[in-house]
């Protein structure tokens, strides 16, 4: 019997590697920029064509490599970061593994041009799916010089389920992004199918999350810095004005690394407790700096998720030092008694407080309200001591005004009454015993549910919920037909978008037009909003294009009617009615009229619960 177990071939293998470090083009951007970090760059430039499909192209002044290092740079587990095990568990580098290179070289064109400060010449190596085209000596500059193309052009699977250029764009500047704000004194260029996105010179970190996140940053920035033995924690948090639901800026940094931790983000949620409204979250960018014999790095294949060897005490410090930084900057509401404006207390003196005498009162001791006296000003009231008239009163059945003026009573409301064959279907409200109820009655609980009958038992409806499949069906109808009715505004509001926004919006600009905005680009990410859809008046739109640009990025669509869905849902989220909102009797007949005529009025377009009933049976057995 032939064996059946035998070895893959490198190429084989190489593939398999990338498959796990090179995802899309944003990883090669990752790990290229990285080894320009590691290799002593102070200045990086990033050039991209085609969301990275056609070229990713990196340029820095680092050290550079010799011919011998730049060919064995590209073989597999080759790596100048780590020389045995123990290093492992003391990094202090990016890169480690030592299969970027050769990742990146199984699935695209790689050219490489690197040359050292000792060296006169330099040296071109040119790879085209792990195989070494050509190497030979060229003039250029000390760094190097990486020129990645036609990604995946050998696994035509993975080029044909990479997204669309705004998606795939969007996840580049996502991960230049996590790089470029926790390294500040690096200076960064990038450019775009040859249009400069991004200049960023050597800066401080505040100013440096400016460049990156936008000019609205500066103002709600508070600084944080806390050094202990387990940990130094530095950076900024957001007050909480500057809270959002959707595309809010938080970043964690540990020793010069972007990682994710969902538990350390629970830690300054926790901070901001009470001082948020629900679904909200306060931007952070917090630095870690650690021993890096307490930390695991190599947990995760793309090393964004680190282990901590003291979490519990590390989330105990975050709480604590986001809580003290909020509560110096007046973030939180607090009772000053060190004011100028305080009056001043004087101080108790023995010796004077003798000659103090307490207040008088004066009073008659002979006063009644109820005498009446020549000299009082109090006069009875009167009351009428004519009976017959209260008598014809009740013969009449009528209320017969008395001798002296008073208020007339509220008058009664009568509840709405909805006929069935109007708009709802009786069999879901049921009959009385004459037929079909006249009418139904409405209750608001709690500014949150309405409560009204049904033929089945009690039935609660979740007025937001309720809305909000009203106004997705709406805004997705107009989307489909473009009926979407546009109004203009007399002062066009501005919007600032960051890079990765302006990158998405195209996507979604006939969408938007469709459902009734009009945008126009001024240049350098800054839009002017001169038409909204009608129904938009009191709403803050810069905001609400911002929730609607990071629902499409955060769900990284590419199929057109999952756009359509997503900015229904999100415009409809945003304008939907708030809990604790009273309403009207009228308006919850509305709501519930306008409910019922949905195809589906019992679930959100997300999948909750509008609609809950509580039956007959389940109150009686309450009631026994």
């Amino acid at each position: 019997m032939n064996d059946i177990i035998h070895l893959l071939p490198d190429s084989v293998a190489n593939q398999i590697a990338a498959g796990e470090v090179i995802q899309r083009p944003a990883s090669v951007v990752k790990e290229l920029v990285e080894n320009a970090l590691d290799a002593g760059a102070t200045d990086i430039q990033l050039i991209v064509k085609d969301a990275g499909r056609t070229l990713i192209q990196v340029i820095d002044n680092g050290k550079g490599m010799s011919a011998t290092d730049a060919r064995l740079a590209f073989e597999r587990h080759a790596t100048s970061k780590i020389k045995s095990a123990d290093d492992l568990f003391a990094l202090s580098t990016m890169g480690f593994r030592g299969e970027a290179l050769a990742s990146i070289a199984a699935v695209a064109h790689v050219e490489l041009k690197t040359r050292r400060q000792q060296d006169d010449v330099g040296t071109f190596i040119s790879i085209a799916a792990s195989a070494v085209e050509s190497q030979t000596t060229v003039a250029c500059g000390v760094g190097c010089n990486f020129a990645v193309k036609n990604i995946f052009f050998n696994v035509p699977a993975r080029r044909k389920f990479l997204k669309s250029n705004q998606v795939e764009w969007k996840n580049i500047l996502t991960e230049f992004d996590r790089i470029a704000l926790v390294n500040p004194e690096i200076g960064f260029r990038v450019l775009h199918n040859d249009a400069l996105v991004y200049d960023l010179p050597p800066a401080t970190v505040r100013q440096r999350i400016v460049s990156v996140m936008g000019k609205s940053f500066n103002n709600h920035l508070i600084p944080i810095d806390v050094d202990t033995s387990l940990v130094s924690i530095s950076g900024f948090v957001g007050k909480p004005e500057s809270a959002k639901k959707n595309g809010v800026a938080q970043f964690f940094f540990v020793n010069d690394r972007y990682m994710r931790h969902p538990f350390f983000h629970k830690a300054v949620m926790q901070a901001y407790e009470r001082l948020l409204p629900a679904g909200e979250m306060s931007p952070y960018f917090l630095y870690f700096k650690v021993d890096p014999s307490t930390i695991d790095v190599n947990i995760h294949p793309t090393k964004t998720e680190i282990k901590f060897e003291n979490e519990v005490p590390v989330w105990q410090i975050i709480v604590a030092a986001v809580k003290e930084s909020l509560g110096k900057h007046n973030a939180v509401p607090s009772i000053d008694f060190d004011t100028a404006d305080a009056p001043d207390i004087p101080v108790f003196n023995a010796a004077s407080s003798a000659a103090l005498q307490p207040p008088k009162v004066n009073f008659n001791n002979d006063y009644n309200p109820f005498k009446s006296t020549g000299g009082s000003s109090y006069r009875p009231r009167q009351i009428s001591s004519d009976w017959d008239k209260l008598y014809q009163s009740f013969e009449k059945k009528e209320i017969v005004e008395p001798d002296e003026e008073i208020e007339p009573a509220p008058p009664v409301v009568d509840l709405p009454t909805i006929e069935p064959e109007e708009s709802l279907d009786a069999s879901i409200f049921g009959t009385g015993n004459s037929g079909v109820e006249n009418g139904r009655y409405l209750l608001q609980l709690k500014n949150r549910y309405i409560l009204t009958s049904a033929k089945s038992g009690l039935m609660i409806i979740d007025q937001r919920r309720a809305h909000i499949r009203i106004l997705y069906d709406a805004n997705y109808a107009n989307i489909q037909t473009g009926k979407g009715v546009s109004q203009g505004v007399l002062f066009p509001e501005m919007i600032q978008l960051t890079p990765a926004e302006a990158a998405i919006l195209p996507l979604l600009d006939e969408d938007l037009e469709l459902l009734g905005f009009d945008l126009s680009d001024l240049g350098q990410g800054c839009y002017s909003v001169n038409a909204t859809p009608a129904g938009l008046e009191n709403q803050n739109v810069p905001r609400l294009i911002h929730n609607m640009l990071y629902s499409t990025i955060e769900k990284g669509c590419d199929a057109k009617e999952e756009i359509h869905h997503i900015l229904a849902l999100s415009l409809a989220e945003s304008t939907a009615v708030n809990y604790g909102k009273y309403l009207t009797e009228n308006e919850m007949q509305q709501l519930i009229d306008q409910l019922f005529l949905c195809p589906d009025h019992s679930n959100t377009p997300d999948g909750k619960c509008i609609i809950q009933i509580l039956s007959n049976e389940e109150l009686e057995r309450r009631f026994r």
